[in-house]
Parts: C-alpha cells; structure tokens; sequence
C-alpha cells in the first residue's frame, strides 16, 4: 500500500509503506521516529552456486535485490539510505543495523561518517547455523548489530534493568545466543518455499525492542521483508512503520500481522531502570519519622555505626556528610551508595535503609 505523507502528524503508523526505502524516508516528518531497525542488503560476494556434499544446491541469497555492481555502488547507497533514516530520528533517537561479514564493515564505517554515535556492536550467535559445506573456511556462526545513538548527545533508550531480568538477573552482555528461523516460524510462499531468505527470528527482536523502546514508541523498518518487526512491534505495543518494495514480501507481512495479538498492558510493563525511579532524599526519611535524630544506622559489613541528624546527614567516627559520603570514607573508598550500605534496626533484626526508600517510591506510584 502507498502512502503519501504530509504533515507531521499524518504518519502511517502501523502500515507497510511500498517504494524505494530512501524516497520514503525522504517523504516522511523529520524527527518522528524513536528507533530504526535496519536489515539492509548484505552485498554478498557469491561466486557461482553452492552446493552441499551430496551435490545438492543450497537456497543462498541471490535476489535481485542483493546485487551490487561494486563496493562503490554500496557504499552510496548506504549512504543515501542512512542519511535519510538519521533525518527520520527524534534527538534521542538510535538506530540497529545488522549485517554478515560481507557488508556490516562499510556500513559500520557510513555510520559515523553520517553522525551517528555508536553504543555497542552486539554479535548474535546463532545456536543452529548452516554447515560450511565446502570446508574451506569456518562456519560462519554469527551476525553482528551495530547499535547507535542519533548523535553524541542523544539521551537514548536503554531499558538495563528489563534486559537483565531477561537475562534471568544478570547483566545482558553484547554476545547474543539465539537460534535462526526454523520450523514454525519460518515464513513459507503460495509454493512452500521459503517466503525471504533472511528472515529474522522474533526472539532477536524482540530483545532488541524491549531493550531500546518503550511502549507507544515508533519503530521504523526500512527493509521490512515478511514484517518480523512489524509483529513484534505490535505485540509489545510500539507503533510501527513498514517499508517494503517487493510485493510478494509486503503480501506475507500484512498476513502475517494481522494474526498478531497485542500483549495487554499489564504484560508490557517491565522492569524500570533504579535511575528512572523517582529520587528521594535520605531527609526525607528523618522528616517523616521513618527515622529519628540520634538513631544509629549499622554498615551492611557490621563494621562501622553511624548516628542520623536532624537534616539529613550522618555522623560516625570523625566524618560528617551524607549518607554516601559517610559510607565512601569509613569505607576508604572513592565512593559509597549509602542506600544499599547502611542499615537500622527494628525489633531487633537489622533493615537496609533502601527498604524505607521503596516504601516511599510505592506511594508515589499510587
């Protein structure tokens, strides 16, 4: 479906836009888009066909639309396809490119020619890759995302606390092991071929999504295939845009959107970044009688004991200061978060203080 667009709140949201990705960019409100997620053409240097050992052809990419005449003609167009997609982004928007070996160096490099601030490249490790058949150079294993912020001051997404509690409490790391497309998920055509031949599994985006995006945020696709970013989008409710020239893809996207089912909202929550949390001062405690002037706080370690001012400060030993800098220099460290360090006692079992603070936290959320 063509759209044309005019105005900056005529965005097709939720649509699969046909046409070449650069005039469309070019035709679309500039700063309206939160994030891209780009797959764009590998330019895969394939010489003659491949072929398994039992002499069978393996289905490679050899579209039309893959085919480059030279380095050259690719580096313009990533060019040109970039700069129309940092035009698109709001001032902290960000961008995912992912890419093989064969092109996600240039691109790495029109990155940063265009402006764009790279945060992290992430290496997805497929856990079931295709053979080297031929044996002559390792299996090639894995493709690597660049992610990047619109520009060096760009206050981007980043969902840490949710991406660790996906990572079952521990830090996500850059190296993701996630299978390729097989059974079920792989999309197939009206013949029972496979529908495209680099379609992207949902559990990539979906990480990448709840990672980098927030609900209500919109998504842009400049390459959107069979619309594995347009489903996932839809279900964590992030608006998308979908950009697709190829007419048999756009037919396998919109069918396979419209089975998607939104999560409600209660399952979109998740778990929000200790920094976006509301602040609230240690004062604040002592104001309200959580804590009284003249209580003694305890060190998690039980070494060190400190009494609560009247304002807000601690005083221990021969320090005065707040709560993190008392901790900081009984400790002889650089720094201390008093939150997690001190503690005080009530009936006689010893409470860190931070409890207080969430209490406080949950009254605002009320």
């Amino acid at each position: 479906m063509t759209k044309h667009v005019k105005g900056a709140d005529a965005l097709p949201l939720n649509q699969i836009i046909a046409g070449d990705c650069i005039d469309v960019m070019n035709s679309l409100p500039a700063g309206s888009v939160d994030l891209i997620f780009a797959d764009p053409p590998y330019n895969l240097q394939l010489k003659g066909e491949l072929h398994r050992p039992d002499n069978s052809k393996v289905d490679a990419v050899d579209d039309h639309w893959d085919q480059f005449n030279s380095f050259r003609a690719y580096d313009e167009f990533t060019t040109a396809w970039l700069k129309a997609a940092r035009r698109l982004l709001k001032p902290n928007g960000a961008i995912w490119v992912i890419g093989s070996y064969h092109n996600i160096f240039r691109v790495g490099a029109s990155l940063q020619n265009e402006g764009f601030w790279i945060l992290n490249d992430v290496v997805w490790r497929k856990s079931n890759p295709m053979p080297n058949f031929r044996g002559k150079r390792f299996t090639n294993a894995h493709e690597t995302m660049i992610w990047a912020g619109k520009d060096e001051s760009s206050k981007y997404t980043f969902n840490y606390e949710a991406l660790k509690a996906l990572n079952e409490g521990i830090q996500m790391r850059s190296d993701w092991v996630l299978p390729i497309c097989t059974g079920h998920e792989r999309l197939k055509d009206e013949a029972g071929d496979k529908a495209h031949p680099t379609q992207k599994p949902e559990s990539l985006l979906h990480r990448v999504l709840v990672g980098s995006t927030n609900p209500g945020d919109v998504v842009l696709d400049p390459f959107f295939g069979t619309g594995t970013t347009g489903a996932v989008a839809k279900m964590l409710g992030r608006e998308y845009i979908g950009i697709e020239r190829e007419a048999a893809y756009r037919k396998v996207a919109e069918k396979r959107i419209a089975s998607v089912r939104k999560f409600d909202k209660e399952a979109l929550s998740v778990s929000a970044s200790k920094r976006a949390e509301p602040r609230v001062p240690f004062g604040q405690l002592v104001e309200r009688g959580m804590l009284r002037p003249g209580e003694e706080l305890y060190s998690m370690n039980k070494r060190h004991k400190a009494k609560v001012r009247a304002d807000g400060t601690l005083i221990g030993d021969d320090i005065k200061g707040s709560i993190h800098q008392v901790g900081a220099h009984l400790e002889g460290a650089p720094s201390c978060n008093g939150w997690t360090y001190w503690c005080f006692k009530r009936e006689g079992k010893v409470v860190p203080i931070d409890v207080l603070r969430q209490q406080i936290r949950s009254e605002m959320h009320d």
